[in-house]
């Protein structure tokens, strides 16, 4: 069943400079120019980036951020922390220079991907993922040409799955924000990278996010 397999998703400032973090190197890029990406979705994104790298000089992947991340009121959810994030909305798009693995370490291949917004079902199938409910999956750029449409659960996981070429999709788990500088990257207790930022929302504000760029959660 699609809805047990599930996580997250990454996150850098829209501005800022080049930050030498604990546990590796954030470095500026210019605008988001993959081919395969709709004029809309180019558009919708901050005109900096980050790439995002490990102390050993291996390159993780490419990030840009959304201009403004649709939000509306917080709300208390069970296991949930971004709660203000509209459901399926695109955080932000990634690029990865080779392959890569996801939350679950499912093999992701070379290319650009969504990162949009997901709340797990408290279904019972998720117990041991992640102590919390969010996450972002990853879609291809050309098969989400549109940054505002939105998505139920059961459609967005649908469209991540043809990230893997199975029935599961593709996953980031999202964090409470521990880091007191942004943007960040720093290895946590489990052994995952942490890529920790501000957002920028459609209200105005910014939001602190943390996602795991890296690592795996424990079977």
């Amino acid at each position: 069943m699609v809805r047990h397999l599930f996580a997250a998703a990454f996150l850098i400032a829209a501005f800022f400079s080049p930050t030498l973090a604990d546990s590796g190197k954030l470095e500026p890029l210019g605008a988001f120019t993959d081919s395969t990406a709709s004029a809309a979705l180019k558009k919708n994104l901050e005109e900096k980036g980050v790439r995002i790298t490990l102390p050993d000089g291996t390159v993780i992947a490419d990030l840009w951020w959304r201009k403004a991340l649709p939000t509306h009121a917080k709300t208390e959810v069970s296991g949930a922390i971004y709660t203000e994030i509209q459901e399926s909305a695109v955080l932000a798009v990634v690029s990865f220079p080779k392959l890569v693995t996801d939350f679950r370490g499912q093999d992701i291949k070379p290319g650009a991907y969504t990162l949009r917004y997901a709340l797990h079902p408290l279904d019972g199938n998720h117990m041991g993922i992640s102590p919390y409910r969010d996450f972002v999956l990853l879609t291809p750029v050309a098969e989400d040409p549109n940054p505002d449409a939105q998505y139920k659960f059961e459609e967005l996981v649908k469209l991540s799955a043809k990230t893997t070429g199975t029935k599961h999709p593709a996953m980031w788990s999202l964090l409470a924000p521990e880091a007191k500088t942004f943007p960040s990257l720093s290895e946590n207790e489990h052994g995952h990278m942490v890529l920790t930022a501000t957002v920028k929302t459609a209200a105005g504000a910014e939001l602190p996010v943390a996602v795991v760029v890296k690592g795996q959660a424990e079977q």
